[in-house]
């Protein structure tokens, strides 16, 4: 299947479902429309039709052009194509809603001030792309991925009493620019606000975004790994922290294998339970297979030596 081929045509009939029924609508509009409703539902924030309509198309543009970049990949793991038809379907489908919520709500009112929203309509532009991505997804997740790590396991040959710990780091300056990026606007709107020059509250909608992208994009700027007899520490970030410990009790084998971020759903912890990603690049990367059934793939340098002592470890406590 070549996503691709569906997502140009059905990303623009989503593009003309957004932009067209407003600009055939145009003169029963108000301008500005209202375009976010605070306590009661009533509008507080409003905004020209020209930038009303470049934000409806934006919404659906960026993601519709990174889903067409992803698909390529997408299609060499169930996980990538279950998460490129989740956020397909549920992207297009809150972009379309969101148009049609801000559409409905302005349409033949004498002023933006007029407009209404009505709680039930708030709360389906949110259930309903939830839904449609989960289903999407569900429907569109294909045959289960072979069994990788079934050959003979990498080990490290160690002689008697000796002792080795694995280290390595990876860092992912793309993550770093999006927090610089995030800072600087809340800084920016902060400074906004604090000289009155406009409502801190008119971005609302916009401000947990933007923790939202600080938070991670901190997070999955670096990851520092550690394979000791202690099992493997997984620290992330500048400051090392948080940080998940995997006892080797629970590990069955390790081995490497190339992930990239459009097989696996993006940046972060990505995948479904029990067969996760930890992605902060594409390439090859250390894969654990639990006892347990799971799996947990980790983006890191020098994964092959990490795999061979992991198991070289494993074998030692079983022969011991």
């Amino acid at each position: 299947m070549n996503l691709r081929t569906i997502a140009v045509p059905a990303g623009a009939v989503v593009a003309a479902a957004v932009v067209g029924p407003p600009l055939a609508l145009r003169d029963r509009l108000p301008d500005p429309m209202a375009v976010h409703w605070g306590p009661g539902m009533a509008p507080d924030n409003a905004v020209s039709f020209p930038a009303y309509l470049i934000m409806q198309a934006a919404l659906w543009g960026f993601l519709w052009l990174g889903l067409v970049a992803a698909a390529r990949r997408a299609v060499d793991s169930r996980s990538g194509r279950m998460s490129w038809w989740a956020l397909f379907a549920g992207g297009a489908v809150f972009a379309i809603s969101i148009s049609a919520m801000t559409l409905l709500a302005n349409l033949d009112v004498p002023a933006w001030t007029d407009a209404r929203l009505s709680p039930l309509a708030a709360v389906a532009v949110l259930v309903v792309p939830l839904a449609a991505a989960a289903l999407s997804g569900y429907l569109g997740r294909g045959e289960p991925d072979p069994l990788s790590g079934d050959t003979e396991p990498p080990r490290l040959t160690l002689r008697s009493g000796q002792r080795a710990v694995w280290v390595s780091r990876i860092s992912n300056p793309w993550p770093l620019l999006i927090t610089a990026a995030g800072a600087a606007v809340l800084f920016a709107l902060g400074t906004l606000d604090v000289t009155g020059v406009v409502r801190l509250s008119s971005f609302g909608a916009v401000l947990p975004a933007l923790v939202i992208v600080l938070a991670v994009g901190l997070f999955a700027s670096s990851l520092t790994a550690r394979v000791s007899e202690d099992g493997l520490v997984l620290a992330f970030g500048p400051f090392g922290w948080p940080v998940r410990r995997i006892r080797l009790d629970k590990i069955d084998r390790a081995y490497t294998e190339d992930r990239h971020p459009s097989q696996v759903g993006g940046w972060g912890v990505r995948g479904l339970p029990g067969r996760a990603t930890i992605m902060l690049r594409g390439g090859e990367c250390l894969v654990l297979r639990y006892r347990s059934g799971g799996q947990l793939g980790i983006s890191i340098d020098d994964a092959e030596r990490g795999a061979s002592l992991i198991n070289t470890l494993i074998a030692e406590r079983r022969t011991a």
